[in-house]
């Protein structure tokens, strides 16, 4: 075996070895909750005086200084230790590579040391950002990361089946340059909001973050870019949003049709799958849609299959075109090449 083939080796090992702690990680919280955990009571249900609200039904009811500085001290602490490593990283002279950097060590180790915390913190004093913070901002700010993303790979895979949006190539390069830094704040921000509860909810929402913070940490190297991976990680929302509606009694039939709709229109066309293949899927999709809406909801509602993807990708189009007035202003509508980012 030769050198070029064991780094690969080593790279890939590292996104097994992750996904085994993340499963690992949410059977852990699950027993742990089983056998350990006891809630103190919950803050009553509050009607929304102004959007967005701030209430969140696993909020405490009588929050205290320590409770509130245990989340926000490990929050504050993880998310200065990754965005140092993300600025250590870029002053450095790295090329993509098979194998790991010493920061995607520092960090991998950092998300682990800091999710054994919050579970420790959890269990003693049951608190997380939502105490203070809304669960809107923590909605919106993965859903910015989702579009973020189909930003960027818009140049690899196209932005609608296939066709590359030369504009949005053009908008995404200052975020293919930065976006590890509010990547990673979104993706902390939300994991820190919670507490480790066991719901399938909490659960289905933890093995996601476990798979982002996996992906960020795993910048400068090829499996931070590997295809198969990073879609993954993309469409690992459809099953914690479907759990999430279900168990709050609330439509899922649109999370699942809206997130697997992007699938179709955007992210499959970066498998490199053959027309035929790709034309079976897509007739497979609108198949399960009207299967789906016709015993649940009714055919009138189909619409809403379409509502996700809409939202998705008029973000692109306003992010993209507050990028380009951004350059435009600035006079730096030309490309970088070293603008390649993490």
């Amino acid at each position: 075996m030769n050198a070029g083939s064991s780094q690969y080796i080593e790279s890939a090992r590292a996104v097994w070895l992750g996904i085994v702690f993340s499963l690992a990680f949410v059977a852990l919280i699950w027993l742990s909750g089983e056998l350990w955990l006891d809630p103190p009571p919950f803050a009553p249900r509050q009607d929304a005086a102004w959007f967005p609200p701030l209430w969140y039904h696993w909020q405490l009811a009588e929050p205290t200084f320590w409770t509130r500085a245990s989340v926000w001290v490990g929050y504050t602490l993880h998310q200065v230790i990754i965005w140092s490593l993300i600025w250590r990283a870029q002053q450095q002279d790295v090329q993509y590579t098979s194998r790991l950097h010493g920061f995607n060590i520092a960090a991998l180790i950092t998300n682990a040391v800091f999710i054994t915390y919050h579970l420790v913190q959890t269990q003693i004093w049951y608190d997380g950002l939502a105490q203070d913070v809304s669960e809107f901002s923590s909605q919106a700010s993965v859903t910015l990361v989702l579009a973020g993303i189909l930003m960027m790979e818009n140049q690899r895979r196209g932005l609608v089946f296939g066709y590359k949006v030369p504009w949005v190539t053009t908008a995404s390069r200052g975020l293919r340059k930065y976006h590890g830094y509010y990547f990673s704040w979104a993706i902390l921000y939300t994991f820190w909001y919670h507490p480790m509860d066991i719901t399938g909810g909490h659960l289905m929402g933890f093995l996601y973050m476990f798979f982002l913070m996996l992906q960020g940490s795993l910048f400068f190297t090829r499996a931070h870019l590997n295809r198969y991976w990073t879609i993954v990680s993309e469409i690992a929302v459809v099953a914690h949003a479907v759990t999430v509606a279900v168990l709050a009694g609330q439509g899922w039939p649109h999370f699942l049709t809206g997130f697997l709709g992007t699938s179709v229109i955007c992210q499959m066309h970066g498998l490199g799958l053959g027309r035929q293949t790709r034309w079976v899927l897509g007739l497979v999709y609108i198949g399960l849609v009207f299967a789906v809406y016709s015993q649940t909801l009714g055919l009138q509602f189909i619409y809403q299959a379409g509502l996700i993807p809409a939202i998705e990708f008029g973000l692109v189009v306003i992010i993209s075109a507050l990028f380009l007035l951004g350059f435009w202003l600035t006079g730096l509508m030309r490309p970088a090449k070293e603008e390649i980012g993490v």
